[in-house]
């Protein structure tokens, strides 16, 4: 009778997968993606070196601890558009699709909801910026924490409320720097995210 049960606990150990496994499946799914995809990606080094800017006929995207990054608008040049101040609280709404990259599936988003963006309380202090939901897709599947990966374009983008110029980027997030369930199941996502900004002037 011990034999039986013996080999039943081998086979249990071969068929599970470990951390690392599954991180290494993970890295291999991101690659594989920029292949596909005929992603350049540069340094950020390179990007500051470039004034901050990625070039979109070169499909470039630029590495940012662990989080590939394009921006596909920015209204830098656009009257009253501007970044956060230091020491400000802003409302921003969030249009965004996500991708699954390890599964191949679109899995959230509110880009077929015109009337129903993703709202987000920004704060920018002493130097770092930290985001909760306070309504919408993300926040009712998976509650108020923004992942990392969603805060990594903040401090390279312009904000405005002129309609045709929102800033709009890109992301590769690795599980670390995704949403809960990412975070459980060791999955990439690709997200697009465009930022309006709810009160440009709001600093309450």
């Amino acid at each position: 009778m011990i034999l039986p049960v013996l080999a039943m606990l081998f086979v249990a150990c071969d068929d599970e997968v470990s951390y690392s496994d599954m991180k290494d499946r993970e890295s291999r799914a991101i690659k594989s993606y920029i292949r596909s995809e005929g992603i350049n990606v540069i340094t950020l080094k390179e990007f500051i070196e470039k004034d901050s800017v990625t070039d979109l006929a070169n499909n470039e995207y630029v590495l940012i601890d662990g989080v590939y990054m394009q921006i596909i608008r920015n209204p830098r040049d656009v009257a009253g558009a501007r970044k956060m101040n230091e020491g400000e609280t802003l409302n921003i709404m969030a249009r965004f699709f996500e991708y699954n990259i390890l599964d191949g599936d679109t899995i959230n988003g509110n880009i077929w909801d015109t009337d129903n963006p993703d709202h987000m309380r920004v704060k920018f202090s002493h130097g770092s910026y930290s985001a909760t939901f306070t309504s919408g897709y993300m926040n009712n599947m998976y509650g108020s924490y923004v992942p990392t990966g969603w805060i990594t374009p903040l401090p390279y983008i312009y904000l405005t409320r002129n309609s045709a110029e929102y800033a709009k980027v890109n992301l590769i997030v690795p599980h670390s720097k995704g949403t809960s369930n990412a975070t459980s199941y060791v999955y990439p996502c690709f997200y697009q995210i465009t930022f309006i900004p709810d009160k440009l002037y709001d600093t309450n």
